[in-house]
């Protein structure tokens, strides 16, 4: 059979042709990926998202951080994606392909983080520089002066906060209660998340009702309790808890003064001697002699080693002594034990000086000395 070498020479060049054609119809997107670290970065990946129609590819750097995909179809618009172990640390978005040429996006890690501080540094300052602003969109560069707009009222605002607590803090301690109290609503109002804020108002008023009588302790005292439990709302502490507690016996309210110091020794349960030692001294100055005997005897069941509370209890139960037919005094019981426990627990102390002469006076000739438990006592003299 014979050929048509004109035809064949024909077929021939139209393939040449139609695959230079193809080829042509394909474009190239390559570049380079430094780290951090100033270092080529291996193993990226790259994602290539077309945004004009559906269409995804994705390739990794190799050894030398570099990257090239040559079957990216032309006269499409891409965003060029750099992830870092499955991250996404940096995008270039609107990279538009041509007819067979070759577009190259790079990444710098190491420049990015940089460019990063220097805003940050900037939106501290107020101050973008020139070198900043050449790379932002106009959009970009709208929402950093935005933010920065927004971070200059924050700092107005926190300053005028600070200004005004301290200003508080110092009427406060210079015990001048309205201009603290003033200063403080000034402060709350800038930031009423600040329960600082309130509970040292509330303590002001606490402080203010000390100073003055009638309605306007009363008033001071409310606001206080207000104030504490507001503060209380927000953030339960057991600091608050027994302040309020005072404040509440203050008022006469000592069924709420008492679950107040109760809420803060379950909080606290460390300090619980503390908090009822708190109540039973307070109900001591407004003379509730029952009610600070039940305080002092839970303070000393929190804490056996409370020496105020013991020496308190004792006191508390001496004033409701009685005599008897033949005349003595006799303590109600538990007087003795809190009185030897003073002792026990601070022999050297005035308190255990007094404590002592309380026993002598209560039950005649008693030995007060201090025997550690467990010693073994002295046996009787023998009669000559």
């Amino acid at each position: 059979m014979k050929f048509n070498r004109s035809l064949v020479f024909a077929l021939a060049a139209m393939m040449l042709l139609f695959t230079g054609v193809a080829s042509a119809q394909l474009s190239r997107i390559r570049g380079r990926v430094i780290g951090e670290d100033g270092k080529p970065l291996q193993n990226a990946v790259i994602k290539i998202e077309r945004t004009d129609m559906k269409g995804n590819y994705d390739v990794k750097t190799n050894k030398k951080g570099e990257y090239l995909h040559a079957g990216i179809p032309f006269s499409g618009t891409y965003n060029v994606v750099l992830t870092v172990n499955g991250q996404e640390r940096d995008k270039v978005q609107g990279v538009r392909t041509k007819f067979g040429g070759e577009e190259e996006v790079n990444f710098n890690l190491k420049e990015t983080a940089e460019k990063m501080k220097a805003a940050q540094a900037a939106a501290q300052s107020g101050q973008l520089t020139e070198e900043q602003t050449r790379g932002m969109t106009k959009e970009q560069k709208a929402a950093m002066e935005k933010a920065m707009e927004e971070r200059k009222k924050q700092m107005a605002k926190n300053k005028e906060l600070n200004d005004a607590f301290n200003a508080a803090m110092e009427a406060r301690q210079a015990k001048n209660y309205d201009v603290a109290i003033a200063n403080f609503e000034k402060a709350y109002a800038l930031d009423p998340s600040q329960t600082v804020i309130v509970e040292n108002m509330a303590g002001a008023y606490a402080e203010k009702a000390d100073t003055v009588k009638g309605e306007e302790r009363t008033a001071a005292l409310t606001k206080a309790a207000e104030l504490y439990a507001k503060s209380l709302e927000a953030q339960p502490s057991a600091p608050v808890y027994n302040n309020r507690g005072l404040i509440l016996a203050k008022m006469g309210d000592i069924e709420g003064a008492k679950a107040a110091l109760k809420q803060a020794a379950q909080l606290d349960p460390a300090n619980a001697g503390m908090y009822y030692y708190n109540m039973g001294a307070e109900l001591t100055n407004r003379g509730d002699a029952a009610g600070a005997t039940e305080a002092f005897k839970m303070a000393t069941e929190a804490d056996p080693k409370h020496v105020n509370a013991q020496f308190q209890l004792a006191m508390s139960l001496i004033g409701q002594a009685k005599m008897d037919d033949k005349g003595n005094v006799v303590p109600p019981p538990g007087t003795l034990e809190a009185l030897n426990k003073v002792i026990e627990l601070a022999p050297n102390s005035a308190q255990a000086t007094e404590a002592k002469a309380m026993i002598e006076t209560l039950s005649g000739s008693v030995d007060t000395r201090y025997t550690a438990p467990g010693a073994q006592k002295a046996k009787p003299a023998k009669r000559k």
